[in-house]
């Protein structure tokens, strides 16, 4: 008689398979799941390990079903490390569990993954922690899967990744994968193998990695490195940058300085405006100029389409006044206001930042890791790049008055900007769109502004006045500067055409003498926009040139009589006397009422 010995091994990963579904389930067929995820993984194979596009694979979850062979790979590859758990009884007794949970939660899954594993369940929570250590249940609780957990709440704040409780899978995931092993070299879950424990048939990978992306700027447990993740029981450094982000919030100042650097860099391309006043605090910080000019308004004064915004109220104001005395030009001024509705999002993004800067800058003195000073210069640059990219979102309205003729109240016109350009481009865009910004103008519809209003000061205007007039008055066009108006006026002046469609030039008129000095029409005149010359009305000018052109000595004659020339200067025309410089001109034509209309006339 003797003893007789038999060697034993633990079960491996694929005799698991087996075990797994003699024990726990009944005998069942084919089903169609296999070719749906063996087609999910083909079709996008660089979203997955590579050999997950293998026929030895596709045998492997066939003969894992129920169950997804990353689950099995997990449990004997991971948690078998650790000193209490076994291979067999252990993987048994927290399936048992899982299966248990999702059967009373009907759970209509074809198939378990890593992600359907309901960690937030106590007998599975207690399966899976009583080999951890004791300080991993408020990690779970706070960061991977519960009720009150950070997955959960943004799941349900973004309903792409709610739909799919992208979140709370990823998490989930993430945790199997990388809670047995946190003190490996190794450490973490590549984010391919991520997704092939999350993903479904029909499902893209995509809505997984942006779920990574999230957990991570916001997770306190949860740590990266390259393409890896994994939970830790040591918090991050997004727990400091979250208590950062909320000092920086109530210091009011430091974000605002902030945003205005924001704004500064991005308006350093001007677009069609001579000058951007950027923030201006009262109405005396926007100079009273004759150039258009961009008012950037602060965040304390947003739009929103409530009566009577914080930004209408603010740009009436400047409209209005300049400190305490009235403003003169006001027909030149645009204003840029942000959003209401989009600070909501775009302070707190500011304040991130600000908060990651000041770590990614302190890193020394805070005693990162390299991990963690790699970790914060990422988060760095991502919420940096989250802020360039909300900005022209924030400041997307423009604001400016209107009126149709002298007599007409004024309105305010608001329209939303779009597009890539800088914000300054892209107000100037609309505004020209809209015909509402004059870079260039011609001279037949200076001319035709001249006869509508009309400008005449009689039967000539100033050309000082007239630029100042353009300036002043919302019922005339919008010019970009002086210059718009000094080039049509030089066009009108050598037109070839300037008696029926332009105007003629003048030194100065001689009211004693009522004619003009220095008059001509047809020629190349440079002036400026202080120029003391007139633009004489066309009929009017052609009539005195006419009436001072010299005649010809008249032929002699035999009986010895001579020709007599007619008598110059009689032009038959009214005498008019031009008003003060600086009046309205539909106030100080004599004969005419406030409306621009002759007494008893339209």
């Amino acid at each position: 008689m003797g003893r007789l010995e038999s060697s034993w091994r633990p079960a491996s990963a694929e005799e698991g398979f087996e075990i797994v579904r003699r024990r726990l389930f009944e005998p069942m067929g084919e089903s169609a799941v296999f070719e749906g995820l063996e087609y999910a993984v083909r079709s996008q194979a660089a979203e997955f390990p590579p050999e997950c596009g293998t026929t030895e694979y596709e045998l492997r979850m066939r003969a894992a079903y129920p169950i997804h062979p990353e689950v099995f790979d997990r449990l004997y590859g991971d948690w078998s490390t650790l000193p209490k758990f076994q291979r067999t009884r252990g993987v048994l007794r927290l399936m048992a569990a899982v299966i248990h949970a999702l059967w009373s939660k009907g759970d209509k899954n074809p198939i378990i993954l890593p992600a359907s594993i309901p960690i937030d369940d106590r007998e599975v929570q207690d399966e899976l922690t009583r080999y951890l250590a004791d300080n991993w249940v408020p990690i779970i609780e706070k960061d991977v899967d519960g009720a009150n957990s950070l997955p959960q709440r943004i799941d349900g704040q973004n309903a792409k990744l709610g739909k799919y409780h992208a979140c709370r899978r990823v998490a989930r995931t993430i945790f199997l994968g990388s809670a047995p092993i946190t003190r490996h070299t190794n450490r973490g879950l590549e984010d391919r193998r991520v997704k092939l424990g999350c993903v479904l048939p029909g499902e893209a990978p995509s809505h997984y990695g942006d779920a990574m992306r999230r957990l991570l700027q916001q997770a306190t447990y949860l740590y990266y490195d390259g393409a890896r993740y994994w939970y830790e029981t040591q918090p991050t450094v997004t727990k400091l940058a979250e208590d950062r982000a909320e000092q920086y919030r109530r210091d009011e100042d430091k974000y605002l300085k902030e945003i205005e650097e924001r704004l500064r860099a991005d308006l350093k391309t001007t677009g069609e405006f001579p000058k951007i006043h950027i923030r201006p605090q009262t109405s005396g910080d926007v100079v009273d100029a004759m150039e258009t000019r961009l008012v950037v308004l602060s965040i304390d004064h947003p739009y929103s389409r409530d009566p009577d915004s914080p930004a209408e109220t603010f740009a009436r104001q400047v409209l209005d006044q300049r400190g305490n005395s009235p403003r003169l030009y006001r027909n030149t001024l645009v204003f840029l206001a942000p959003d209401r509705s989009a600070l909501n999002d775009f302070v707190p993004e500011v304040c991130k930042y600000l908060a990651w800067k000041s770590i990614a800058d302190e890193w020394e003195a805070l005693s990162l890791s390299p991990h963690q000073k790699k970790q914060a210069e990422t988060q760095r640059n991502s919420t940096e790049r989250t802020v360039l990219s909300r900005l022209p979102s924030v400041y997307q309205w423009l604001l400016y008055p209107k009126q149709e003729r002298p007599q007409d109240g004024i309105y305010w016109e608001f329209h939303k900007l779009t597009g890539n350009d800088p914000l300054a481009v892209r107000a100037a865009k609309k505004l020209q769109m809209k015909d509402d910004l004059q870079t260039r103008l011609g001279a037949a519809i200076l001319r035709h502004e001249l006869d509508r209003v009309p400008l005449w000061r009689g039967n000539h205007v100033a050309i000082r006045q007239l630029v100042d007039d353009f300036a002043r008055y919302l019922y005339l066009s919008r010019l970009r500067d002086p210059s718009v108006l000094v080039n049509a006026i030089q066009e009108g002046f050598r037109a070839l055409t300037w008696r029926e469609d332009s105007f003629a030039y003048a030194d100065l008129y001689d009211e004693a003498k009522d004619r003009y000095a220095g008059l001509r029409g047809g020629e190349g005149i440079t002036v400026n926009d202080h120029d003391a010359g007139l633009l004489v009305r066309s009929d009017v000018a052609a009539a005195q040139l006419e009436a001072e052109r010299p005649t010809a000595p008249a032929p002699s004659q035999d009986d010895g009589s001579q020709a007599v020339a007619p008598a110059s200067g009689a032009r038959g025309q009214e005498k008019t006397t031009a008003p003060p410089s600086g009046s309205d001109p539909t106030t100080s034509l004599p004969g005419r009422n406030r409306a621009g209309c002759r007494a008893g006339g339209p």
